[in-house]
C-alpha cells in the first residue's frame, strides 16, 4: 500500500503517473509521488536532457513574462501551470507591478491545491480547477472573471501544455477560442516539445514514458506550431528553440544541445 502524504488531496490515485508532478520532479520540486519519479527517472534514463528542458521552459516563461509587462500587459491566465516552484509567473510579475493579476489553471488536483497554498493572502493571484480542452469553462469561471478583465490585454500562458493535446482534440480550435476571448494586444507564449534536433531518438524514449500517463507527449515540428498562432503575429525571433527565444545571454556551445528539443514562440494579438 502506498502512503498518502499529508498534502495529498483525497481521492488522488497515487498508482498513476501525473505529467504535472513528473514536471514538479523535474524542476526539482517534493510535490510527486514514487509513482511520479519513477517515471521520471525512466524518461531520464532515455533522454537525459529532459530536466535541463524543463528548466529552460521555466526561463522562457520568466522571460517572455518581462517582455509582457514591458508592453504593459499586467494579467496573466496561465493555463496547465503545473505546480508551483520557484520564479512562477505572479513572482515574476508583481515584482515589476505589485497590481499584477494571475490565474493559474490545471486539472491536477495537487497542482491546484498546493498553488492555492502557495497563494494564501495574495489578493492579485488565484488558481482554478480547469482543463484546457474546455477552455470556455475557464474563460467563465468565477475566478477568472473576478481576477481578469478580458476587455483589456492579457497575456494567455501556454508552456509546456499544448504538447499534451493529440490533433483529434482540435488543439488549433481550442487555441482559437482562447483567442477569440483575448482583446487586442493580447500576447499569447506557447512552448511545445518536438523531435527537431540533434538527438530525436532520445526524445521518442522519453515520450513512450508519458504514454503511461492519461495524458501521453505528442511531439510537433516548428510549422506545426507556427500554425496555432494564426490571429497572432509572431514577435521576433519567431518560433526556435527554447535557449534561443529573447535569451537574457547568448547560447553557448557549452550548453546541452538536447534543450534544442523544445520550441518556444510569443504572439500578439492585433
Amino acid at each position: 500500500m502506498t502512503d498518502r502524504p499529508s498534502w495529498a488531496p483525497q481521492g488522488i490515485d497515487l498508482t498513476v503517473p501525473s505529467v504535472s508532478r513528473i514536471y514538479d520532479y523535474f524542476l526539482g520540486g517534493s510535490h510527486n509521488f514514487e509513482v511520479d519519479r519513477e517515471a521520471a527517472r525512466i524518461a531520464i534514463k532515455a533522454f537525459p536532457s529532459i530536466p535541463k528542458i524543463s528548466q529552460e521552459n521555466r526561463a522562457v516563461m520568466r522571460r517572455a513574462v518581462r517582455f509582457a509587462m514591458d508592453r504593459g500587459i499586467t494579467q496573466f491566465l496561465d493555463i496547465g501551470s503545473g505546480i508551483p516552484t520557484f520564479g512562477n509567473v505572479h513572482e515574476v510579475a508583481q515584482a515589476n507591478d505589485p497590481r499584477a493579476r494571475v490565474v493559474y489553471v490545471d486539472n491536477d488536483p495537487v497542482a491546484v491545491a498546493h498553488s492555492r497554498a502557495v497563494l494564501e493572502g495574495n489578493p492579485n493571484a488565484t488558481a482554478l480547477a480547469g482543463d484546457l480542452r474546455d477552455p470556455l469553462s475557464i474563460l467563465d469561471a468565477p475566478e477568472t472573471r473576478r481576477m481578469l478583465d478580458l476587455d483589456r490585454p492579457v497575456a494567455l500562458m501556454l508552456v509546456a501544455v499544448v504538447h499534451f493535446l493529440p490533433d483529434d482534440e482540435r488543439p488549433e480550435e481550442i487555441i482559437a477560442a482562447l483567442r477569440e476571448a483575448l482583446a487586442p494586444g493580447s500576447a499569447m507564449v506557447i512552448t511545445h516539445a518536438t523531435l527537431d534536433g540533434p538527438t530525436p531518438q532520445g526524445q521518442r524514449g522519453a515520450q513512450e514514458v508519458y504514454q503511461r500517463t492519461a495524458t501521453p507527449l505528442i511531439m510537433r515540428s516548428r510549422e506545426e506550431l507556427e500554425r496555432f498562432f494564426e490571429g497572432f503575429e509572431l514577435v521576433e525571433p519567431g518560433v526556435v528553440p527554447l535557449p534561443y527565444w529573447r535569451p537574457d545571454t547568448p547560447p553557448s556551445e557549452d550548453d546541452d544541445p538536447g534543450v534544442t528539443h523544445g520550441l518556444a514562440g510569443v504572439g500578439l494579438k492585433a
